[in-house]
């Protein structure tokens, strides 16, 4: 019994740092995608303040384009993290089904010593019974 808690306890950690990173994958695509909208916003006002929105005219802001640069790097990230979203969703997932198969055993375990110890309870308040009507 001692080894199911253990691993219990083990696979309840598991879970926890599955969470933990998925959360933290989570918000490092949130803040990515917020970065770039920002980007996007000051790529916007450079071309509104220059006047000139084609990234090909030879006046085009040297700004707005390393913006865009950075913009577009932090979206392929994002990108790319949301590959590992999808692999830290399916390990959580993996990770709670393991859980949940030792917590049924280890309440199957505990359901039958319940059992066992209520059936010895009833055996010995039979035998004291019998004894009460053989005395009778």
């Amino acid at each position: 019994m001692k080894t199911r808690d253990s691993l219990i306890r083990l696979k309840r950690f598991q879970v926890d740092d599955k969470r933990r990173q998925l959360a933290q994958i989570e918000s490092m695509v949130a803040e990515f995608n917020r970065m770039a909208d920002e980007l996007d916003d000051q790529i916007r006002s450079e071309q509104e303040r220059v006047g000139i929105t084609d990234v090909t005219h030879f006046a085009y802001p040297t700004f707005a384009k390393a913006a865009a640069t950075r913009r577009d790097n932090l979206r392929n990230s994002a990108h790319e993290l949301d590959d590992q979203l999808t692999r830290a969703q399916d390990e959580l997932a993996e990770a709670i089904e393991e859980l949940k198969k030792f917590e049924q055993l280890e309440e199957r375990d505990q359901q039958r010593e319940r059992t066992a110890a209520e059936l010895a309870e009833q055996e010995q308040l039979d035998e004291i019974a019998g004894r009460l009507r053989s005395r009778v």
